[in-house]
Parts: C-alpha cells; sequence; structure tokens
C-alpha cells in the first residue's frame, strides 16, 4: 500500500474543475461510496454527476489541506478549509468552510469517503432571512 496516497489524493482532489472531473478515475474506485451533510453518492459516475452539478452551480470553488493524518493501514482523515463563492449566497463573495474528510482506500483509490463540516456554514446562513433567523438561533443557545 502506497504510504503517501492520502497526500496524492488531497493534491489530486484539490486539482479538480469543471474540465477535468474524469481524473476522478485515477484515485475513486467505481464502488465509491460518498457521504457528506447533505448528500449521499455511490458509484464514481454518480460522484462524476455529482461534482459536475457543483462546479456549474458555483463561480469558484477551492480546497486548502491543511493536515492529513494516516489513522490506519488504507485509512486517513484529512483536514481542510473550502472556500467557494456562489452568485446567490452571500452577495457573491467568497464563503469558507472549515471541514474534514475520511478516506479509507486500497489498491491507491478511495471507497469510502466521507465530510464532515457545518452546513449551516456551507449554506443555510447565507440564505436570505433563513440566515438570519440561523445567527439569532446560535445567538439564543450560546
Amino acid at each position: 500500500m502506497n504510504k503517501d496516497f492520502p497526500q496524492y489524493f488531497a493534491e489530486a482532489f484539490a486539482a479538480l474543475n469543471k474540465d477535468n472531473l474524469a481524473s476522478m478515475a485515477d484515485f475513486y474506485h467505481a464502488d465509491l461510496h460518498f457521504t457528506d451533510p447533505l448528500h449521499e453518492v455511490v458509484g464514481l459516475d454518480a460522484m462524476t454527476h455529482y461534482c459536475a452539478q457543483l462546479y456549474e452551480n458555483v463561480t469558484s470553488i477551492h480546497f486548502d489541506f491543511q493536515q492529513i493524518d494516516v489513522i490506519a493501514e488504507g485509512e486517513a482523515v484529512l483536514r481542510w478549509v473550502m472556500t467557494y463563492q456562489h452568485p446567490r449566497l452571500k452577495s457573491g463573495q467568497p464563503i469558507a468552510v472549515p471541514g474534514c474528510s475520511f478516506i479509507a482506500y486500497r489498491d491507491d483509490k478511495v471507497y469510502r469517503h466521507r465530510d464532515y463540516y457545518d452546513a449551516g456554514a456551507l449554506l443555510y446562513e447565507h440564505i436570505p432571512l433563513f440566515g438570519s433567523l440561523i445567527q439569532w438561533l446560535k445567538r439564543r443557545l450560546a
């Protein structure tokens, strides 16, 4: 097993854009299972479609991987900050969301990818009116 695979994965994932999504086959298994707080995607084809929609709907998106920890043979946790711009969120200004990914891999391809992040910070807090309600609730609960 390639001990440098998690670093390779982070670099390849960070380099993704709307024009090179076919390169995901270089680091994802065909039977990939991806989960995040808002989606569940099964299969490389479905993941490619999911990413195509993601890139179509944002003005820009960038992942800055800050820490990579191999936690067991074939498993790693990657800490990152995703910065993106969407024309209908936060007046099109950049939104930065910290998160982490758990990946399980074999034969230098990821077959399980789970992302953890605050969905409110990603999306809900930036929707007009709804965002104000979320901020109010956060203040009340603090």
